[in-house]
């Protein structure tokens, strides 16, 4: 064994004492033997620095005051020791087998390993569908960065990094993200892949929450304010890959930010909902629902149901009353608002 990477699980709490217990224990129950277990406690004001405790020398303590994602990743990466690097928010957990799956395809060229995740409720139920939803990118994925702007990876509980693409971008800069949780894990995500491959496992290694204090779209939750803050996580993000793409001197391309439709779409009903609170005052519902349509007709060779059903989206949100194109822009953002025979048009549309 003396040849296997040690893995750092990184552990990071805020006020969330009613399931911390739950990804300790996860992170200590792995069947891959070389771990050592970090938590980060955020300036918890709840019973999670007592539950820390009892773990006594079972994990790594780190207890700071409370200053966000941003210094908690800082703080839990400095006193890391392993090759793989796993940041797992503590209303997540990971299988046991989570290590073992990671260290069986890893190799010193990657940037990072991810993988699905189950999404369970509040009390650890199944919600009977992964997340994200899409195929996952591997390989060179710089070159998916520089190409569409994004591509497809599940959020901070399902990426295994290495330390070494870690050291490259850390600390993170918490005067940018001080509260931004989301802010957080794009920062890492749109900067590592440019610093080695990626390997996708489409195998649910660890699960994703969903409960009332992390409401997302995943819950059912989409109004314009929630989507406006998807348009600026998006123009955020344009504009980490862009300092980093030249930084390394790689040529972004000008129209980056119409190069994808999920860029497009968000653009799109964020206008449609709240066209006064709208981050991109230059925009208009029909040169964007034009884009998308563009894209969609370009990709439509590799999978013409696909195109045809988000083209059909992007026509009736552009030009329908908004009445008539709110229920589809809800059904879009929330796989769980989605009415049963969208959802066999959908399985209809993979399969």
């Amino acid at each position: 064994m003396n040849d296997k990477p040690l893995v750092s699980i990184i552990i990071n709490n805020y006020n969330y004492d009613q399931f911390l217990r739950t990804a300790i224990d996860s992170a200590l129950s792995q069947t891959y033997p070389l771990t050592e277990v970090i938590v980060v406690d955020d300036g918890s004001t709840d019973s999670s620095r007592e539950q820390i405790a009892s773990y006594q020398n079972k994990i790594i303590p780190v207890l700071k005051k409370n200053g966000g994602q941003a210094s908690a990743f800082n703080a839990g990466f400095a006193v890391s020791k392993g090759e793989i690097i796993l940041f797992l928010d503590s209303d997540d957990y990971l299988f046991p087998y989570a290590a073992d799956q990671i260290t069986n395809v890893w190799h010193p060229d990657l940037s990072k390993v991810h993988y699905k995740l189950q999404a369970v409720d509040a009390s650890g139920e199944s919600l009977n569908f992964l997340h994200p939803s899409g195929q996952l990118a591997s390989g060179e994925v710089w070159r998916i960065l520089l190409r569409d702007g994004i591509y497809t990876t599940p959020p901070t509980s399902g990426n295994a990094f290495a330390k070494k693409a870690l050291d490259k971008i850390f600390p993170i800069p918490e005067d940018e993200f001080p509260k931004n949780k989301r802010g957080t894990e794009t920062y890492m995500q749109s900067q590592v892949p440019f610093f080695g491959d990626v390997v996708a496992m489409e195998e649910p290694l660890g699960a994703y929450r969903i409960h009332g204090g992390n409401k997302t779209a995943l819950s059912g939750t989409v109004d314009g304010q929630w989507i406006r803050k998807l348009v600026e996580h998006d123009l955020m993000q344009q504009r980490l890959l862009r300092c980093r793409a030249t930084e390394l001197g790689h040529e972004v391309p000008s129209d980056l930010e119409r190069r994808h439709i999920a860029y497009l779409w968000s653009r799109l009903a964020s206008l449609r909902l709240d066209p006064q609170n709208h981050p991109i005052p230059s925009d208009q519902a029909i040169t964007l629902m034009s884009w998308g349509l563009h894209i969609l007709v370009r990709q439509a060779g590799s999978n013409l149901k696909r195109s045809c059903l988000f083209g059909l989206w992007f026509l009736w949100v552009g030009v329908m009353p908004l009445p008539v194109a709110k229920p589809a822009i809800i059904w879009l953002f929330s796989p769980q608002a989605r009415p049963n025979f969208l959802k066999t048009i959908r399985s209809l549309v993979n399969a």
